[in-house]
């Protein structure tokens, strides 16, 4: 027997989401004090962004090859 899975609207873009979690991430660690912790939530908050950009990238319009 197959699960079902959950579907669920996304009220928010991939990038909007993205961009929420860091901030948020980052906003969490200012309050920690340095460790393992706090460390962990800013590597976090890192990634999210460079996915976030790296989504940015990938979705833009192709730019003309240029043969020579």
């Amino acid at each position: 027997m197959t699960a079902k899975r959950n579907r669920r609207k996304q009220t928010q873009s991939l990038q909007e989401r993205l961009a929420a979690f860091a901030e948020n991430a980052r906003a969490r660690a200012r309050s920690l004090p340095p460790g393992r912790e706090r460390e962990m939530l800013l590597q976090r908050a890192k990634q999210n962004e460079v996915t976030s950009n790296l989504t940015d990238w990938l979705s833009a319009p192709a730019h003309p090859r240029r043969d020579r």
